[in-house]
């Protein structure tokens, strides 16, 4: 009969990338969401002027800033210590 390996616990930098993953792609999806709404009320509402150029900008910047924290590239590195 052989004997299956005792589940291990889960590596903490996994976690940890796991994490900052899916905090990014739920600020992604809000993103992309609002986006899709403020685009056709600018057109309906206002269409000589592209408003809504400035939260998409005013948003991306700081979601640009969250993908490279997702990735690891700015902050704290999982698992560095402390």
């Amino acid at each position: 009969m052989a004997e299956t390996p005792p589940e291990s616990a889960p590596d903490p930098v996994e976690v940890e990338k796991r994490r900052r993953l899916r905090g990014f792609l739920n600020h992604l999806i809000a993103y992309f969401a609002v986006m899709v709404v403020l685009v056709p009320v600018n057109a309906v509402l206002d269409p000589t002027r592209a408003w809504f150029v400035l939260p998409l900008v005013g948003w991306g910047a700081p979601l640009a800033l969250h993908a490279a924290y997702a990735m690891g590239l700015v902050g704290k590195k999982p698992g560095a210590g402390a």
